[in-house]
Parts: C-alpha cells; sequence; structure tokens
C-alpha cells in the first residue's frame, strides 16, 4: 500500500509524452468526446465566479482612499474590459489546443522554467483555498444561527491565541464537508455546478439590492457620496483602483486554458468579451449600493455582506442570503483554486497526481495544514504580500500572449510540450527571454509592494508603479519578450504549420470501457 508503485496512475492510450513520467490522461490534450463546454457553460461559469465576496467587497478600498462610487465603478469596468480581452488571448489557445495552462506554459517558458510559475501558482491557489474555505464557514454559521439562534451563544473552548473560536471550528470543518465532494466531480461536469449557482445566486443578490434601494433609496444613500481628494491624488487613486480591478481576476488570465480546453469549439468562449466586464460591473454596483445603504440603516460601514446579514432580524431572509454566499463561495473556490491547483500538480507529478489527487491534496493541505484562520487573524502582512502576487501575474500573462500570438504566431508544436528534450527545451530547459523579461517587469514593483506591507517604511514616488503593477508588468514584459524573441531568436521553436497533435487521437486505441459499450450496444441490437 505504501509502496510509490501502488499509487502510480493508469497511463492513458493517448499520451503525448514519450514516456509516462511526463504526462497522464488529465495532463494529455481534452480528447473530442470530452470537449463538452458550450457558450452558455462560459456564461454561466462567469457569473458564477463574478458572484462571490471579494467581487462585492471590490470597491471598498477604492472608496477608502476617497474615490465616490461613480469613479469607482467606470474602474471596475475598464478593468474588467482590459481582463477580458487577456482572458480570450489566452483562453483561445486553451480552445485551440485543448492542453492546460502548466503544458502549455512550457512553450513560452520552457520545458523546466515553467515550472516556476506552476509552482508558485500551486502555493497561490492553495493559500486562497484556505481563505476562501474560512470565508465559507462564515456563511455556514450565519445560517446556523437563522435556524437556531443559540449558536451565537455556543461556549468557545479554545485558546484565546487560535484565532478561532469552537462554533467557528465547527462551521469550518462543517463547509469543509459539504464543499469536498464537488471536488470530486470531473471538469467536464462541474460545468453544472456553475450552472446552477449562475441561476440561483443572482436572484437572491438582486432581492438583497431591492431590500437596500426599499430601505434606503439611492437619493439617501448614494448621493451624498463625493470624492474626498483631487488632483494628482484623484489620478493615481484611480489608476490603483483599475489596478485592484485588474488583479482580482489576474489569476484566471493566466490560467484560463484549464477551463477553456473543454470548449467544444474556440468561438465559444469568446462570450467571455461580453460577460466578464458586465457582470463583475453589476456585482461591484450591487456592493456600493447595499453597502451604502447600510450604513444609513444601521450607522456602520459593512463592507463583509456577512456582517450586514448579521443585523437581520428576519431570520428566513437571513438563512436564504447566507446560503446565496455559501453556494457563491462552493463555486468559486473550485473554479478558481482548488481546479487550478489540481492542474498544476498533475505536472509537478504527472505519474502520481491526477485533476482529482490533486484536488484532494489541495483540500488538506489548503484547507487544514495551512490554518487560514490563524493567518486572517495574525498574518495581516503576509496576507497583504500574497495580495499583492499581481505583480508576478501581469508579466506571466503579457509573455503567454507575446510568445503564442506575436513571436510563433499560432504556429506550435502541442506533442514537444510534453518531451523535455523537445524544441521548447531551448537552453537547459530556460527560456532566457522570459527570464530578462520577468527581472525588468517584475521589480520596479516590489518597493511599492513592500511599502503596502509595512507603511512605516518609506519609498517615494516609486511606490506609484505598485499602483499600476498589472498594466506595467504586462506590457513591458509582452514587448521586452516580443523584442527580445525578435532579435535572438529561437529558430529550433519556429514552424512553418502548427501541430496540434490531433493524429494521435485518429490513431489511439479504444479504451476497454469503450469497447465494452460497444459490445453491449451491439449485443442489443442483435437481440
Amino acid at each position: 500500500m505504501f509502496k510509490a508503485s501502488k499509487w502510480a496512475l493508469e497511463p492513458s492510450p493517448s499520451t503525448f509524452a514519450p514516456t509516462s513520467k511526463w504526462s497522464n490522461k488529465d495532463m494529455d490534450p481534452v480528447a473530442p468526446e470530452d470537449r463538452t463546454w458550450s457558450t452558455r457553460n462560459y456564461v454561466a461559469y462567469w457569473i458564477s465566479d463574478a458572484t462571490n465576496t471579494a467581487v462585492w467587497e471590490l470597491a471598498s478600498s477604492m472608496l477608502a482612499v476617497g474615490l465616490s462610487w461613480r469613479q469607482a465603478l467606470p474602474a471596475i469596468a475598464v478593468g474588467h474590459v482590459i481582463i477580458s480581452i487577456v482572458m480570450v488571448l489566452n483562453g483561445t489557445v486553451g480552445a485551440r489546443l485543448h492542453v492546460a495552462f502548466p503544458v502549455l506554459n512550457r512553450s513560452s517558458f520552457g520545458f523546466w522554467f515553467s515550472y516556476f510559475s506552476v509552482i508558485s501558482r500551486v502555493i497561490l491557489a492553495m493559500f486562497w483555498f484556505g481563505i476562501q474555505t474560512y470565508t465559507g464557514s462564515e456563511c455556514v454559521y450565519q445560517m446556523l444561527k437563522a435556524i437556531w439562534p443559540s449558536t451565537a451563544r455556543i461556549p468557545n473552548h479554545l485558546a484565546e491565541g487560535a484565532g478561532i473560536t469552537s462554533v467557528g471550528m465547527m462551521c469550518y470543518f462543517l463547509y469543509w464537508l459539504v464543499q469536498f465532494p464537488f471536488m470530486l466531480v470531473s471538469p467536464q461536469r462541474i460545468r453544472h455546478l456553475f450552472m446552477a449557482k449562475a441561476i440561483i445566486v443572482p436572484f437572491a443578490w438582486l432581492a438583497i439590492l431591492i431590500w437596500a434601494m426599499v430601505k434606503a433609496p439611492p437619493r439617501v444613500s448614494l448621493e451624498p457620496k463625493h470624492a474626498t481628494i483631487s488632483g494628482s491624488d484623484l489620478s493615481w487613486a484611480w489608476l490603483s483602483a483599475l489596478n485592484s480591478a485588474l488583479g482580482i481576476y489576474a489569476t484566471l488570465a493566466v490560467n484560463i486554458p484549464d477551463f477553456t480546453r473543454y470548449a467544444k469549439n474556440e468561438r465559444a468562449q469568446y462570450v467571455q468579451l461580453a460577460i466578464i466586464p458586465t457582470v463583475f460591473t453589476l456585482i461591484g454596483f450591487c456592493g456600493i449600493a447595499v453597502t451604502s445603504a447600510g450604513e444609513v440603516l444601521y450607522g456602520e460601514t459593512l463592507w463583509d455582506p456577512l456582517q450586514l446579514i448579521d443585523r437581520w432580524d428576519n431570520r428566513a431572509a437571513a438563512f436564504f442570503a447566507a446560503f446565496s454566499f455559501f453556494l457563491a463561495t462552493i463555486g468559486t473556490n473550485i473554479s478558481a483554486n482548488s481546479l487550478s491547483a489540481a492542474n498544476d500538480m498533475t505536472v509537478l507529478f504527472p505519474r502520481y497526481i491526477n485533476i482529482r489527487r490533486g484536488q484532494i491534496i489541495c483540500a488538506i493541505i489548503g484547507g487544514w495544514a495551512l490554518c487560514p484562520w490563524e493567518i486572517l487573524a495574525t498574518g495581516q502582512g503576509f496576507l497583504t504580500f500574497m495580495s499583492g502576487y499581481t505583480v508576478f501575474l501581469g508579466p506571466f500573462s503579457g509573455i503567454m500572449v507575446a510568445d503564442y500570438w506575436l513571436v510563433h504566431k499560432c504556429k506550435v508544436d502541442v506533442p514537444a510540450m510534453y518531451d523535455p528534450h523537445g524544441r521548447y527545451r531551448y537552453w537547459n530547459g530556460i527560456n532566457w527571454r522570459a527570464v530578462v523579461a520577468l527581472l525588468c517587469a517584475v521589480p520596479p514593483s516590489m518597493p511599492g509592494l513592500i511599502h503596502s506591507i509595512n507603511n512605516s517604511i518609506t519609498v517615494g514616488n516609486v511606490s506609484h508603479v505598485f499602483d499600476i503593477a498589472w498594466l506595467y508588468g504586462f506590457f513591458v514584459s509582452l514587448i521586452l519578450y516580443w523584442a527580445l524573441s525578435s532579435f535572438f531568436p529561437a529558430t529550433e521553436t519556429y514552424l512553418d504549420s502548427a501541430d496540434h497533435g490531433d493524429d494521435r487521437f485518429a490513431s489511439r486505441p479504444e479504451s476497454p470501457e469503450k469497447e465494452k459499450a460497444a459490445d453491449v450496444e451491439a449485443f442489443v441490437k442483435n437481440v
């Protein structure tokens, strides 16, 4: 049982790698029969992803630095227009090649250097998985309190320095337990969860918005709010707000091929251009309007919607509102965190880890080993650092866009992405052009990141680069990588035509399951 060979995965008959050591069924390009995501599924996916607490609270930091809601809302809209364009550029690559981000990344970073982005993505995804799970546990607490008000009076038997109470730990375990089975569902079928969430959650949040508008009309809650800054301070604050809007889903702009690889065709995911800015701007406004109404009704600024729900006397309304956030958190945690971590882990240990096993590992390490309640209670500096990870995500996206669309002009070799000695080996597995682009795009933002972690450290006006970290990193890396690749081309990676490896699907043997199904069908016809 404890021998490594006992845990080895069954190699897929259509494997693209030289040996099973470098790939498994979940890493291989998606087979034609498994390309099931349609335009409707991508609409549901993004409605599902937009309806989460982080997007609801997106405008909080914008208003806190002095912007008015009329200035914050365009920042959210423009940011998501930009990110949707990058999402479709990188998403189209996944839809064409049907390959996940960790494998696709090898064509631009080099076979071995790509592991830098993969490992950092695994750590980031597991970290945010734990944070989102803790948010979900707060939803469970509100639901239980709505049913049994005595839940609020359960005594605490944990130490004061634990960072969590007894009832908090109970709710955390319950949420983790309910969430876990959904993590065992395949990516092809999890789209049904996103569809259910896309139907239920928006209607619940629309009801909350209507309640807020009735209880505190906009002329009372929104009209009096004006900007408290002007001049250059206003300009930099708006750009920082734009960067916040870009950063909230900058991770998915990098690994969106993890989902578009399941598209029926590349046109199915073009809808992201319209749905992303529309739904994220609407949810951002919802958060602004409901929070502003809460200020009028309760005399407090309650950006956390669960804190707002905690003030309600109507227990039925509190339960269903908390349930909508509960469902929202499950969908987002799986799509943005656990699935991403699992896809990345398949590349790290392809012989032993597939997507399902990767999600289980993420659930255990991200959910329990990282102790997210302690991070939230005592690690605000660390939390700020992890939020500032966008200084890397912009350059990652820029290099990926430049490599596929500008450098190789869509002509890539998919089978070579699975070969450590193939054309994407570059220099010892490292594409030095990507390294130089990162070294020029990332360091200028670091002083601002340090200042955001510790305000006592003064870095001067250079901190403003961090205010536009994603935009700066994206465009600097894109232009520099394109220029270096043009002046110093890696000629071994250039092709006359793209090789998507489709011939390998045509020549693959039938799986035992399909052969058995065909035999059963033939028997039924004969009978």
